[in-house]
């Protein structure tokens, strides 16, 4: 009889847990056979670009019967391709990346943003890349305390109108006073090959971009935001102020949030468990991790609501933060 019993609760209990098994499997199974569009927010080649297909390659692996397709949408500073990824149906099957430079938009009010970056479905960021005050060796510049003391301002290169590295540049050079006058227009590797020319003297970007320049010798790194790295003095070390060193607060949360994917709000709770199981064994992947560096990009993943709760965050600003913000994009 106690033998019977036990079975019978053996039973029971598989009984009950067997619908969440279900679910699990219905998750990742949906995507058997199917196409999945990854987006991508810029124009094909460059960091963004790499990334995305690279990330694509191996989530395809980890969802076997799944065929994925790579699009580009470049535009507006990423802006395009994001809003298409918002509006996209949430089946699942439509998701991709966009510069997290986005969130500045947000955070100001940009009519043109029809998103909203805390109701999307995170899946996953491979990287944290942290920001760097870039200049060129032929600058004679070796320190922020000698750029700031420049009597004449000299040209910092940035992508067009409400890019990340436009805004960025233009918060700097408001809440820390630096005599740079920011050239907007150089997308891609434009703005290495104008320091290479001598139209502009210096930048503010991702290190990964620009580290294969200062590793050939052609610029120098004056101060890093965020980032780990000990070789490049932390830019919050010398700043003084309360709006600055809120703003580059703002900044350095950009940094821990690179390459993320990201789909439209109210993926069904199953299939995207199966994006970000995905997305986790694909980032994890060994194969995965020495392309990556072969490529110089950096690996530092984190999945799903882990990563919407760093942007949560970054959203959360003081109006001093948003005035300087709204500033910077209407000088831009």
């Amino acid at each position: 009889m106690q033998l019977r019993t036990s079975a019978l609760s053996l039973a029971a209990a598989l009984s009950a847990f067997a619908p969440s098994l279900a679910t699990a499997d219905d998750g990742a199974s949906f995507f058997d056979g199917k196409m999945i569009t990854y987006i991508v927010a810029t124009a094909p080649g460059g960091v963004y670009d790499t990334n995305g297909r690279l990330v694509a390659q191996y989530m395809q692996k980890y969802l076997p019967g799944s065929t994925f397709v790579v699009q580009n949408m470049p535009g507006a500073g990423h802006l395009i391709g994001a809003n298409y990824i918002y509006a996209s149906d949430p089946d699942g099957l439509t998701f991709g990346t966009f510069n997290t430079g986005l969130l500045y938009g947000q955070l100001s009010g940009d009519p043109n943003i029809k998103f909203d970056l805390t109701k999307m479905s995170w899946i996953g960021k491979v990287a944290s890349d942290p920001r760097v005050i870039l200049v060129t060796k032929e600058s004679g510049i070796e320190s922020l305390a000698q750029l700031k003391e420049l009597k004449e301002p000299i040209k910092f290169a940035t992508a067009g109108k409400g890019s990340a590295s436009m805004i960025e540049a233009t918060l700097f050079v408001k809440a820390l006073k630096l005599p740079i006058q920011v050239v907007s227009g150089y997308n891609g590797n434009e703005d290495q090959l104008a320091m290479m020319r001598g139209e502009v003297q210096g930048v503010i970007g991702s290190r990964s971009e620009f580290q294969q320049f200062v590793d050939e010798g052609k610029g120098r790194m004056i101060a890093q935001v965020g980032g780990a790295e000990t070789d490049v003095p932390q830019l919050s070390s010398m700043i003084d102020g309360k709006t600055a060193k809120e703003v580059v607060g703002l900044i350095e949360s950009q940094s821990g949030i690179s390459r993320l994917s990201a789909g439209p709000p109210g993926i069904p709770e199953d299939r995207l468990k199966a994006l970000r199981d995905a997305y986790a064994a694909a980032t994890s992947d060994p194969e995965f991790i020495e392309k990556a560096r072969t490529l110089g990009l950096p690996v530092d993943p984190l999945i799903g609501d882990d990563v919407g709760a760093l942007v949560g965050k970054a959203l959360e600003q003081d109006a001093e933060v948003i005035d300087a913000l709204k500033e910077a994009l209407s000088e831009g």
